[in-house]
């Protein structure tokens, strides 16, 4: 299941030049997972308060591709790729039209809230996921 995520670049998110700051594509990759999570069924606030876990990022890989400019509206095609006990993996696509801006590729590892050490993802939980 691929999720799409439309927003606009605003000034916030731009350098000098009005084109998107390296860091911010990673603030937009997380508010467009967040909605492919609630999406499914499986918002980060229910996996907190029903389990006691959450997920942390583990490994982050970003190609820039062209840049996006303020103004602009894109979209994040967020693809879970695949899950293991205590970690999900996934993709995601920033476009512009049919133009490719920029490639992330994630690993979100499951971890208890009340002292971040790892925990299996809860079956109950991981059956919303859909992947």
């Amino acid at each position: 299941m691929t999720h799409i995520y439309t927003t606009r670049i605003y000034y916030q998110d731009t350098d000098a030049a009005g084109i998107v700051y390296h860091a911010n594509y990673l603030a937009i990759a997380e508010r467009a997972r967040t909605e492919a999570l609630r999406e499914m069924g499986a918002p980060h606030s229910q996996l907190i308060a029903e389990f006691g876990v959450m997920f942390v990022v583990r490994r982050v890989n970003l190609l820039y591709q062209a840049p996006a400019r303020i103004d602009e509206l894109i979209r994040v095609e967020t693809e879970f790729t695949g899950m293991g006990g205590a970690s999900v993996t996934l993709r995601q696509k920033f476009l512009r039209d049919s133009d490719s801006l920029a490639m992330l590729e994630l690993g979100l590892g499951c971890a208890r809230v009340a002292d971040g050490r790892a925990a299996r993802i809860p079956r109950a939980f991981a059956a919303r996921l859909k992947i």
